[in-house]
């Protein structure tokens, strides 16, 4: 029985493998391998089974949301928000060590609250900052790899495309899900600040002064220019851990105010609004095909027994808490080289979570300790789409830009370790909000 276990396991993973090689897209890959181990390894119709799995998979009404935030990013990407964001930004940085290298930090993490993509607010920051960063003389390695690592601030900052599909399918509060990623998100934004300043004080070519200087009233006027960030954020995530609106509720509300604003600044045509559709739609539909295709295939190995044995496996080990999650963290980092961070999601937590959980870890808990690790794959060569993003922008190889990228990778380590340890860190909101 074990053998024929290892054999259905090794031709399901290999096929996955090759599928993947052959540059099959990923969505078609999961259904593909998962319909190949139906077919030949159980009784059941394949056919009938693929249907009813991705019914199953779709037919959540918090899916809803995914789209809603999806075109909201896309409404503040063309709506010039973002360049408000720089300008407001700028007086308040340009003195510090590091110079406006921190603008990537600060303004990946303010544009990640109203984003709820890695890639979006990887390209929506670094279409303003990296050309200015070339024109000032910046070092183009921290400049391209503080980029990498804080545009992944957008998967575990709320509101989270991926925080949403992970809270659907462990069964737990999107609210709370969105509450567990502030405090992780924010001190992980305060480490890359660290680095970057320690960096600059170590050597201040890195990031040389401009000549501009600005008074406490240019910092102040400049304000207003924060304005609508701040009040989307407040309308988004205030409304729901207000207890005034769902996720999805909210997310209608964040399209609402993108496209206010985008009226207001006078950049906002029919044309652009249907490139915003488009974009949405294109972008739901890759990340809904992941999740119909990882799901079909979770069912495909739930009948084959392929997540049992492995758990079985795993939990035979006697491994400690921390060792488990030592052991989850190197399979993560191997499978985010090869997959994107959606396929992660869904491909792996039907294995993960009740081994984590069965350990004594919250599962709230494990689905920051998750995103962190997907956080980390957004920066792995040869998938990592921050990477391929900012290879979009600049032009240079991909693996240039994940040298550069090399010490945020660390650093994401580090503060994954740091929420392993101290769990609260991602518990504290999410207790407060239910008064524990």
């Amino acid at each position: 029985m074990e053998s024929e276990l290892l054999l259905m396991s090794v031709i399901v993973f290999g096929s996955l493998f090759i599928a993947l090689a052959a540059g099959i897209w990923v969505g078609f890959s999961l259904f593909i391998v998962g319909f190949i181990g139906m077919t030949f390894f159980s009784s059941l119709p394949a056919g009938n089974n693929m249907a009813s799995s991705v019914w199953a998979t779709i037919e959540k009404w918090e899916y809803v949301a995914l789209p809603l935030f999806i075109l909201m990013g896309e409404i503040l990407y063309r709506s010039g928000i973002s360049e408000r964001l720089f300008k407001a930004l700028v007086p308040w940085l340009y003195r510090l060590p590091g110079g406006l290298l921190l603008m990537n930090i600060v303004s990946c993490t303010l544009f990640a609250a109203v984003s709820g993509s890695s890639a979006a607010t990887t390209a929506t920051v670094g279409r303003i900052t990296l050309a200015e960063f070339d024109k000032l003389g910046y070092d183009r390695s921290l400049s391209m790899g503080s980029l990498a690592g804080a545009g992944t601030l957008g998967f575990l900052i709320p509101p989270s495309l991926i925080m949403i599909v992970y809270a659907i399918l462990a069964g737990v509060s999107i609210g709370k899900m969105f509450m567990a990623g502030i405090l992780p998100g924010l001190l992980l934004a305060g480490v890359y600040s660290v680095y970057i300043i320690f960096r600059g004080i170590k050597n201040p070519e890195i990031a040389p002064q401009t000549r501009e200087t600005y008074s406490w009233t240019d910092r102040i006027l400049g304000l207003k220019d924060l304005a609508p960030t701040i009040i989307l954020i407040l309308m988004v995530l205030g409304s729901i851990y207000g207890g005034y609106a769902t996720p999805t509720e909210a997310a209608a509300l964040g399209v609402f105010g993108a496209l206010a604003f985008a009226v207001i600044n006078r950049q906002m045509t029919v044309s652009i609004f249907f490139e915003c559709l488009k974009g949405a739609v294109k972008t739901n539909a890759m990340i809904m095909l992941i999740v119909v295709g990882a799901g079909f295939l979770s069912r495909s190995m739930g009948f084959l027994g392929i997540p049992a044995a492995i758990t079985e496996a795993i939990t035979q080990m006697d491994l400690s808490p921390y060792m488990l999650m030592l052991l989850l963290g190197a399979v993560y980092i191997v499978l985010g080289c090869l997959l994107d961070g959606f396929s992660i999601v869904v491909m792996t937590l039907p294995i993960a979570l009740p081994m984590v959980t069965q350990a004594g870890f919250d599962p709230i808990w494990f689905g920051v300790y998750l995103i962190l690790m997907v956080e980390v794959s957004q920066i792995t060569p040869p998938v990592g789409f921050n990477l391929f993003v900012i290879q979009g922008l600049t032009g240079e190889p991909i693996m240039k830009i994940a040298k550069y990228a090399l010490p945020f990778f660390f650093l994401m380590l580090l503060t994954t370790a740091i929420i392993t340890l101290f769990p609260q860190i991602a518990l504290y909101l999410p207790e407060l909000m239910t008064g524990k």
